[in-house]
């Protein structure tokens, strides 16, 4: 079964098309990673994804579902959850504060004068993904003065509190040293178990460790998919993006 499918999916700016006719599906479970050159169209894909731009042309279904053209916070409760190429947190907030009020958000009957600490499920909930996403111990120190690689941890987090069945990781090691990036790597393997997870990555170990499948864009086209093993050995692969990474 197919989580995600995009049928001819095309992103214009003038005249500019950074997403050019882009047909993909991912299947439920699967850690998808798409790669490609500076330029390639893997943000502006996510973008179209998530509700944040809409599509020239094209369409995209969500578990059967056409969602081409509803908005960013239908999408999310609809089971789409996203972390961003830059940082996006609320650094004035401790840790769990960031969660919970991701939790909030997506409650049917959000209410903003609540006390927060008879929301026991909810806090429970929070408690659970702090605890999956090493956090816990964290939970009470504002964002701000997180090291940057558990900035990266808290924005998963924040994510997850939706409670995804599809998450978007916009590189998600961007700006980690190996250490950091190692224990992200051990993180989506763990997170991955149960979820639908597609992210977008530079790190060509990174992306050839955790990945199942590949989808390499080009001038915003598809220009192959396949097993790591596959895309390590694909030629034009090689020619136009892993043949710079040597």
């Amino acid at each position: 079964m197919n989580v995600l499918e995009t049928k001819g999916l095309t992103k214009r700016f003038g005249g500019l098309t950074a997403v050019d006719n882009v047909t993909f599906q991912v299947a439920k479970g699967e850690l998808r990673s798409i790669i490609g050159p500076n330029g390639a169209g893997k943000t502006t894909f996510f973008n179209l994804i998530a509700g944040r731009l809409p599509p020239t042309e094209g369409e995209i279904w969500f578990k059967g579902e056409n969602i081409t053209h509803i908005p960013p916070y239908q999408i999310t409760k609809k089971g789409i959850g996203r972390s961003y190429q830059v940082t996006n947190i609320f650094p004035r907030l401790t840790v769990f504060e960031n969660v919970r009020l991701a939790a909030q958000a997506v409650e049917v009957t959000f209410n903003c004068w609540k006390n927060v600490m008879s929301m026991e499920e909810t806090n429970q909930n929070v408690m659970e993904i702090l605890d999956r996403l090493q956090l816990v111990d964290l939970k009470d120190i504002l964002a701000e003065n997180l090291p940057h690689g558990m900035q990266r941890h808290l924005e998963i987090a924040i994510a997850m509190a939706s409670d995804p069945e599809l998450l978007l990781l916009d590189e998600p090691t961007a700006g980690m040293t190996q250490v950091e990036t190692e224990r992200m790597m051990a993180l989506i393997d763990e997170i991955s178990e149960g979820l639908t997870i597609i992210l977008v990555e530079h790190d060509m170990k990174f992306v050839m460790s955790v990945s199942k499948m590949i989808t390499v864009l080009h001038d915003g086209k598809v220009l192959a998919e396949g097993s790591p093993e596959e895309i390590r050995n694909n030629e034009d692969v090689q020619r136009v993006y892993l043949g710079k990474q040597a």
